[in-house]
């Protein structure tokens, strides 16, 4: 589903929501994740455990004019459940953007995922005009999750 300041996309994965989550919680497997390819490395971040945390990711990017490092701050926590974060330039307030992934357990070994990237409370005009929304295509979404669940091993 795309609307003019949001994408989202959706599919079934076949593992428990505790082993998607196990994934997406843990930053340093995002590159492995990336669908967009603007991912590069994990600079430091710690296992999600709850909102207030931020972790570094190392990016790439001609929008940015190459390599460049994000703090994404994390908003929303519910183990199993949801992961969110918005997205800043390193070492500044994040401008508007996130990422927010639901799970919904299908039963004990499935899950529907959802992932949303929104960027509805971009405000900054210089920004708007330096970055063309959306940056990741819903393609490259549907690329992420299919990472994701190839990712996914059930224990």
């Amino acid at each position: 589903m795309t609307d003019d300041k949001s994408i989202t996309v959706s599919r079934t994965i076949d593992a428990p929501s505790a082993e998607v989550f196990d994934v997406l919680s843990l930053p340093g497997r995002h590159v492995e994740l990336d669908g967009s390819g603007f991912v590069r490395s994990v600079d430091h971040g710690d296992r999600i455990t709850a909102t207030g945390q931020v972790f570094t990711m190392n990016m790439t990017g001609d929008h940015m004019g190459g390599d460049y490092q994000t703090d994404n701050h994390v908003t929303g926590y519910d183990a199993n459940r949801l992961l969110a974060w918005r997205t800043a330039p390193a070492g500044t307030e994040p401008p508007g953007w996130q990422w927010v992934w639901e799970l919904e357990a299908q039963g004990p070994d499935s899950t529907e995922v959802r992932l949303t990237y929104d960027w509805a409370h971009v405000t900054d005009r210089a920004l708007l005009e330096k970055i063309s929304f959306p940056l990741v295509t819903e393609d490259q979404l549907e690329d992420t999750l299919n990472n994701l669940a190839a990712a996914v091993v059930p224990s």
